[in-house]
């Protein structure tokens, strides 16, 4: 199924369109690595604290390890919510979000480069509107590399800790107005897309075309492969914007063999 990119939604954006975003580096004094990304309505701010030790697991490797903690503001959203410390617990969508950016993170580091050092970014949500894991990932990864460029010039990275960029993308399958037989492609949804969409699917990617997580769910009919294969498509044209961000905020703050300036597929 073809995205139809000349038709417009309701904040008119054409459905191939992503949200107006921006990425502001140094956002906190205090962290080795810190951005706020702005993503349409939703903000998520991220610090990246580094610190010499290990999990267990890791000891006498020789590998540092990357792990992300995730959390929204009371008023993140229209309603306030209490804080999870309050409640006692996490929830498991919480689990769920900042496993996926540590993996994200530790797919593209080479945790060889900064052995015996542990690095936690934190994503705190500031305002929600859909689309705060995606934004969680492709903000962490800036951090992340301007933490590894602090430790570098520290003299305790020798060689590049960065293989490739990761970045995080919703694409999904909307319903035509006026109603119609077929379903429509859009790109990077806000929340009232995201709340009524026929299929949600969250796309992390990397810088050479590669995937570390494609999740997707419908909340009515069965999606097919041709369904699939369009919303993959036009994830992959938002993932390489975002790529471009990143390498626009990081350039002339890293060295340039740490990012990936090929294309993606």
């Amino acid at each position: 199924m073809k995205a139809n990119p000349a038709l417009h939604r309701a904040d008119g954006r054409k459905l191939l369109d992503l949200r107006p975003v921006s990425i502001e580096v140094d956002a906190t004094p205090y962290a080795e690595g810190s951005c706020l990304i702005r993503q349409g309505l939703t903000r998520v701010l991220i610090a990246a604290t580094v610190e010499e030790k290990t999990p267990p697991f890791l000891r006498d490797r020789g590998e540092g390890w990357v792990t992300a903690e995730y959390g929204m503001l009371p008023r993140a959203t229209h309603e306030r919510s209490p804080r999870e410390a309050v409640r006692g617990r996490q929830s498991g969508r919480t689990l769920e979000i900042q496993r996926l950016i540590g993996r994200a993170l530790r797919g593209v580091a080479d945790r060889k480069a900064f052995p015996d050092l542990t690095i936690t970014l934190d994503c705190d949500v500031v305002a929600a509107d859909a689309g705060t894991r995606c934004a969680s990932v492709t903000g962490a990864f800036v951090a992340l590399v301007l933490a590894l460029e602090r430790v570098s010039k520290e003299k305790k990275i020798r060689t590049s800790p960065i293989r490739e960029q990761v970045a995080a993308i919703s694409v999904g399958l909307l319903s035509a107005h006026p109603p119609s037989d077929r379903s429509l492609v859009a790109l990077d949804l806000d929340y009232s897309e995201d709340s009524t969409a026929e299929v949600d699917l969250n796309l992390v990617g990397t810088s050479s075309g590669r995937f570390v997580e494609v999740q997707g769910t419908a909340e009515g009919k069965p999606f097919s492969d041709e369904d699939l294969a369009a919303m993959i498509e036009a994830g992959r044209k938002g993932l390489k914007k975002l790529f471009q961000l990143q390498r626009e905020v990081l350039e002339g703050r890293v060295p340039d063999e740490w990012l990936d300036r090929r294309p993606p597929p």
